[in-house]
């Protein structure tokens, strides 16, 4: 994994401002840049992610199935540590977050062994928090 990766941006639909300051603010903890009347940056662990007003696009239902689970085919997300991933998934749970997959470890002893959660955002956007076991393997085949 190279050791200076450039931050993605990535816009994505919500319905409500205010609420997306909460859930992306004050739930995921990210903290907020520019904004407008219509869009909010955010700082998805030094990423760029934007919140635009776009009521009714956020629908996500199709699912493939991965480790015999179903998996919002469209999600974004992050890789963190193992011990970032155990404390944003503490913190989720007691915030008594609806899981799409609860967070568990999926391919065990396998090169791509990880631990996973998803769920949605209040507006349907799906989001997966990963760790891998060893991060050197993320893009290992």
């Amino acid at each position: 994994m190279s050791a200076a990766l450039h931050p993605f941006h990535l816009a994505f639909p919500v319905d409500d401002l205010a609420q997306a300051r909460a859930f992306y603010g004050q739930t995921l903890g990210c903290s907020e840049g520019r904004s407008s009347p219509e869009w909010i940056d955010f700082n998805f662990y030094g990423h760029q992610i934007v919140a635009h007003l776009a009521a009714g696009e956020a629908a996500n239902d199709v699912c493939s199935d991965v480790d015999g689970k179903k998996v919002p085919v469209r999600h974004f997300g992050v890789v963190l540590s193992m011990a970032e991933w155990q404390t944003l998934a503490d913190r989720l749970k007691a915030a008594g977050t609806q899981f799409i997959i609860e967070p568990y470890i999926r391919f065990k002893g396998q090169v791509g062994e990880q631990a996973t959660m998803f769920f949605m955002d209040p507006f349907g956007n799906a989001i997966e928090f990963k760790a891998m076991a060893n991060p050197d393997y993320l893009f290992a085949k």
